[in-house]
This record gives C-alpha cells, structure tokens and sequence, in this order.
C-alpha cells in the first residue's frame, strides 16, 4: 500500500477514490538543506506533507536570534497554519534542515475540496486535532520538565539530531543555550560510563 495513504489512514480511513483527489491537488517537491517554505511576515497559501528530510518552525526575532518552535519528521504536515486560517502573515518561518521530500497543496485549493468531499473535510478535522494535541503535548513539556528530560524526549523521538542540525538549533527548541546542551551531554555521557 502506499505509505503516504497509510500516513492519511492514521488519522482517518479513507478511500482510493478521495487519496487519487487528494493526489491530483498536490505537486511534489525537492527541498534544499536551507531552503525556506515559509517566511515571516507573508501570508502562507500552501501546506505541506514531509515524506522525508527534518524541517523546523522558528521564531526569527528582530536581534535576528532565532527561537525554534518545533521540529518536523516524516511523515508529518507543515505549514502555517494559524496564518493559513486567518489569512494573515505568519510569524514563523519554516526551513528544510536536511534535503527533504514533500507535497505541496494550495490551501484555498484544499479548502475548496472539503467543501466537495465530506470525507476530505474529516480528515481535514483530524489534522487539526492532531496538530492541537502535538502543540499542548509541546506546552506541557515545556512546563514539566526539565532541560534534560526534554533533551532526552527529543533524542527518543529523533535519535539521529545530533548529527543533522547544529547544536544551537537543538538549544534553541529546548529553550537553553549552547553551553547548558554541552553540559547536559556531557552529564549524560559521564554517567553512561559510570554506569559500565
């Protein structure tokens, strides 16, 4: 079976007929390491569906620091979404950290089939709560625990991080700086021996 209909599937059951609409509305697209989907201050028209690379969600700052909100693997959708609703410029700009593979669908033209096909219109609902429950999961994590605790979750959920992107992007999501990332690793690393 397709894996991109097995990754539709998980949020909601539905049929070739609407994953072949689905389909003829979305364009595939290569990204570049670096190259930017969405960009701070304009208004987002498209949303995306990462079928393989890391991309990131950040929070560019006028100091021109940059403040990661959220890191994207496959399969997962991204785009602005709050701005895509309101139709209003996003705050975030959204960047291919690897080389990434994706689709690429017109929101309006998205929108225009939920309005025609009340099984894309579920799903489309479903994506919602989803992308909700990943935002408060965000939230309570951030409030919970612990600058460690935290790094360790981001290397259960991508183990591979360390060598993909630089260790300020990765500060940066955990809401530490660079030295505090370099003692916490170092901590664990220390105790990993000691353990032995």
């Amino acid at each position: 079976m397709n894996p991109n209909l097995v990754f539709l599937n998980s949020f909601l059951d539905i049929s070739e007929e609407t994953f072949a609409k689905l389909s003829d509305i979305a364009v595939f697209r290569k990204l570049e390491r670096g190259e930017l989907i969405g960009k701070s201050d304009e208004i987002p028209t498209k949303i995306y569906m990462l079928i393989s690379g890391v991309m990131r969600a950040y929070l560019d700052s006028e100091s021109g620091k940059e403040y990661n909100k959220s890191f994207f693997m496959p399969f997962s959708f991204v785009g602005a979404f709050t701005g895509l609703i309101k139709k209003q410029p996003s705050k975030l700009v959204y960047e291919a950290l690897t080389y990434c593979k994706v689709y690429e669908v017109e929101f309006t033209t998205f929108m225009d089939l939920c309005k025609k096909d009340i099984n894309v219109s579920h799903l489309y609902n479903r994506i919602l709560e989803h992308v909700f429950i990943k935002y408060e999961e965000r939230q309570i994590e951030l409030i919970s625990m612990n600058a460690t605790e935290r790094y360790l979750k981001l290397i259960r959920k991508i183990p591979e991080i360390e060598n993909l992107i630089p260790q300020y992007q990765i500060a940066s999501y955990l809401s530490i700086t660079p030295v505090q990332l370099s003692r916490i690793r170092k901590k664990l690393k220390s105790n990993k021996e000691n353990a032995l």
